[in-house]
């Protein structure tokens, strides 16, 4: 980065390239990108806009700088800026709410293709774990007569919960999501769920997840990281109508560890396990059973 007075009388491009070099030698994976968003988040543009902004002033440039050594000491971008997309909405994050994943966009819009196909009536959608509420606001967004509950435990995402679904129609409950909603036993359609899931002997590499993600919401308990997913899934099974849909995010090394788990419990039927779009085993789904079916653990199947 150049010294005070030159910084000053630079050109933003100058900036933000010299910002590049400096955040690909920190290691950060992505440093065009997010060079650049840091400093449409400076000017308050969109990234789009950044090439009609010839030099910063000052105090803009000192923005700059300070932002730039935040990221490169890998605090995530998303808590730099206050923001995280996902889908086609914007979510605040910030300390002691995990950072909704691009991977988790193939998870919410499983979920929502399902709420959809209920019809003619509304759509009733539970998102367990919800955190910072990304996929619950997702499905209100994307069908809008959804009615839409969130359940979270901790208390520090509850925070940005409230603040991102203060106006959306969702409906946040703090909670266990293993125990609740009770009173909605038997009349859900959709039960979707990024539940903590990373096993005790797993391995965290990225910083920016280590050192800044709740611990909380990244492990999972038991010896296999699934203890939580199992309650969710035991919890869903109870949630849902017969022909209701469960979506349960897992890490890519357990697709069959938790399709295994949902046919050992019963009371499923169509079990199936999905890939991200970098092809990595992702999400399992599976549908309530209806009085008619038999069981179906035997048809535990393998999708795209």
């Amino acid at each position: 980065m150049p010294d005070e007075r030159a910084a000053g009388q630079a050109g933003l491009w100058t900036l933000i390239n010299e910002a590049c070099l400096a955040l690909e030698a920190a290691g950060v994976p992505s440093p065009r990108f997010d060079a650049e968003e840091l400093a449409a988040h400076v000017l308050a543009v969109p990234r789009s806009r950044l090439r009609s902004v010839r030099t910063l002033d000052p105090a803009a440039v000192d923005r700059y700088r300070a932002a730039v050594r935040r990221r490169e000491s890998r605090e995530p971008l998303q808590h730099i800026v206050g923001t995280a997309a996902f889908r086609f909405v914007e979510v605040a994050v910030g300390p002691g709410v995990f950072i909704p994943r691009p991977e988790t966009e193939v998870v919410a819009g499983w979920a929502i293709e399902r709420a959809r196909e209920v019809r003619p009536r509304p759509p009733v959608v539970v998102d367990l774990c919800t955190g910072s509420g990304a996929i619950a606001l997702a499905v209100a967004d994307e069908v809008p007569d959804a009615v839409v509950h969130a359940v979270e435990l901790s208390e520090a995402a509850l925070v940005w919960a409230r603040r991102n679904t203060a106006a959306s129609g969702v409906h946040l409950h703090q909670g266990d999501s293993r125990v609740a909603l009770k009173d909605l036993d038997g009349l859900v359609d959709v039960v979707v769920s990024n539940p903590p899931y990373i096993p005790r002997d797993g391995r965290v590499r990225d910083p920016e997840v280590l050192v800044h993600d709740p611990p909380v919401a990244l492990w999972g308990l038991g010896p296999d990281g699934l203890e939580v997913l199992r309650g969710v899934a035991r919890r869903a099974g109870q949630l849902l109508r017969p022909g209701g849909w469960l979506v349960l995010e897992h890490a890519d090394v357990q697709g069959a560890a938790v399709v295994g788990l949902l046919v050992d419990q019963g009371g499923w039927t169509a079990v199936g396990d999905h890939r991200d779009l970098a092809g990595r085993d992702r999400f399992a789904t599976a549908m309530k059973a209806g009085a008619a079916d038999r069981p179906r653990g035997q048809d535990a199947v393998r999708s795209g």
